[in-house]
């Protein structure tokens, strides 16, 4: 279960992913591999890399560069070479926090896809009333077919099955209105095949049902899920600001703020994106997990362990498995 995380994603890289490393080695023994700036990371590591080790890269997938052919053929940056290391078994799951765009496209070269799978989409766990809520796709697919929507739902399940242990989830797919017939083209050509894929559907919810709990796995295109989740995270951003400033405009509410200090703790860290750590790329041929580019070291540890929860528990195998099984009621299209 040795998960290899790429030392050169962050925005300030390799720091954050050395302090994570060093967080993660007691417990984590030989089972973490840096890939980077091997010189510069041993330095980093010093007398603390025990239980850490690092692979040499001597390339840099930069937040500044552009997919392209030509990124793409620079084979020795770190998540490439990190990358391999999952493919060739070495590694069981692949962290990052680098270009959001490079990790995707870099995997897809790297790993393909899980037999059966029209497109990969980006999952992350939304904090709802009563617990979470897994989230597809949130920005793999601008463009997307209904039929990718159904894989979603399936692969969503299977995620919330796997790693928030929730039997039989519920399906909910967003649009502008809950009833059957709202929603645009691809909402309403997507309702009939999710409805008839045998999975626990729901139908139709807004973003209100959403973090009011209604549904265990939320399913959208790459352009909606985007905008949702960074008009989320913003909300929940301002949300705390705003409170905190509000709490320290007097000297009673200021009393009022220490004494509330614990719940607020409590709700900042389960609105905090870095308790999670990383969105999981679903339907590649390995285990994904990017992060934001300014993760700090206590996301970039969230996300290292949810990689290995996923490893733990058989993610990938379950993924392929129920695709296979579900392959009968999907079709791709002629232009696959």
């Amino acid at each position: 279960m040795r998960i290899v995380l790429d030392a050169m994603g962050s925005d300030n890289h390799p720091a954050p992913e050395v302090e994570a490393a060093v967080e993660l080695a007691p417990s984590m023994g030989a089972d973490l591999i840096l890939v980077g700036d091997a010189p510069r990371l041993k330095e980093m590591l010093g007398s603390r890399a025990a239980g850490v080790d690092v692979v040499h890269a001597p390339e840099v997938f930069e937040m500044s560069d552009h997919i392209g052919p030509g990124a793409l053929r620079r084979s020795q940056n770190s998540m490439g070479v990190a990358l391999d290391l999952v493919k060739s078994g070495e590694a069981a799951a692949f962290v990052t926090a680098g270009n959001t765009g490079g990790a995707l496209a870099i995997a897809l070269a790297r790993l393909g896809r899980l037999h059966g799978v029209l497109r990969p989409a980006l999952t992350v766990m939304y904090p709802v009333k009563g617990g979470r809520c897994v989230a597809l796709d949130i920005g793999a697919n601008a463009e997307c077919k209904p039929e990718y929507l159904q894989q979603f739902a399936l692969m969503g399940a299977v995620y919330a099955e796997e790693i928030l242990s929730i039997s039989s989830p519920r399906i909910g797919l967003i649009s502008n209105g809950e009833e059957e017939g709202k929603g645009n083209d691809l909402i309403k050509a997507t309702f009939p095949l999710i409805a008839a894929s045998g999975l626990n559907f729901v139908g139709n919810m807004e973003s209100k049902e959403l973090f009011g709990g209604q549904a265990d796995v939320a399913v959208t295109d790459g352009f909606t899920g985007n905008v949702l989740m960074k008009t989320a995270e913003a909300v929940a951003k301002l949300i705390t600001e705003r409170l905190r400033e509000e709490l320290m405009a007097s000297p009673l509410t200021k009393i009022g703020g220490l004494l509330s200090r614990p719940a607020f703790r409590r709700l900042r860290k389960d609105l905090d994106p870095g308790e999670i750590g990383a969105a999981t790329l679903l339907g590649v041929n390995g285990l994904v997990f990017i992060g934001h580019g300014r993760s700090d070291g206590r996301a970039i540890v969230s996300a290292v362990k949810l990689a290995q929860r996923s490893a733990q528990v058989g993610l990938l195998d379950s993924l392929r498995m129920r695709i296979e099984q579900g392959l009968s009621q999907v079709t791709a299209p002629a232009s696959q």
